[in-house]
């Protein structure tokens, strides 16, 4: 299997497990996410997604991109189940270690956190293969970490170390490889203590375009105001503020 599962009560691992090919993502790694992507759609928890042998994703599977054709590049084979990731009810930390490329970069561009180890290399060396970074990065990363930055990383197709990306923002914070993991489930642990459903409406207030804010957030803070869990956290909180 070249996606391995670990299903929690309150969050699921996903990781990458082509170790072989540096966690290229191919087609079998693509229908994985998908089956992923329905489990979690189904039953939503916090995503974590990381690699193995001390990479995330060296990138897409070169063989296979090689024989792509047009009609192939129109089903936007990768894009599709970036943008499924990215729209999973619940947060998407991506647990970054080592190489991250490509379309293993745009994976991780998905994400809603992502977080590195000091041996991060992060970027889309696409244009130095003949095409583009097709699969998010031309939209999702000028969101991230701006035009100006996008458009250098992109254009020149070089990679950011770990200090470089934390500077701009594409990560947040960096952890030794062996404290990664245990980084990551602290996120969905805090993330856990909260209301998921105020937890998932926030992710979708986020992902909403600029045309569509306040609209959005009045409409869900309206349902949410009426939920017993509201009045239910609400009133421990009075009660232990007036202890």
């Amino acid at each position: 299997m070249s996606l391995q599962i670990e299903e929690q009560h309150d969050r699921v691992i996903a990781t990458l497990d082509r170790p072989e090919k540096r966690n290229a993502i191919d087609q079998e790694t693509v229908d994985a996410l998908h089956e992923l992507c329905a489990m979690l759609e189904q039953t939503p928890r916090t995503l974590i997604l990381t690699g193995t042998g001390g990479v995330f994703a060296a990138g897409a599977d070169i063989a296979q991109l090689r024989d792509r054709t047009a009609d192939d590049a129109r089903r936007g084979i990768n894009a599709t189940a970036f943008i499924r990731i990215n729209e999973l009810p619940m947060p998407v930390i991506a647990a970054i270690d080592g190489y991250a490329l490509g379309g293993g970069a745009e994976l991780a561009y998905a994400a809603d956190i992502r977080i590195a180890t000091p041996s991060l290399r992060i970027g889309n060396p696409e244009t130095g293969l003949g095409i583009i970074a097709a699969a998010g990065a031309t939209w999702r990363l000028p969101e991230i970490i701006g035009a100006a930055r996008a458009s250098e990383l992109l254009l020149t197709g070089r990679a950011l170390d770990a200090e470089e990306a934390l500077r701009w923002g594409l990560v947040s914070s960096l952890h030794p490889a062996e404290e990664l993991l245990a980084a990551a489930h602290g996120i969905v642990d805090r993330i856990a203590v909260n209301d998921p459903l105020a937890t998932r409406y926030t992710k979708l207030a986020l992902g909403t375009p600029r045309a569509g804010h306040p609209a959005i957030e009045l409409e869900l803070q309206a349902e949410l105001f009426e939920s017993p869990e509201k009045h239910r956290r609400m009133t421990a909180f009075l009660e232990r503020k007036n202890r």
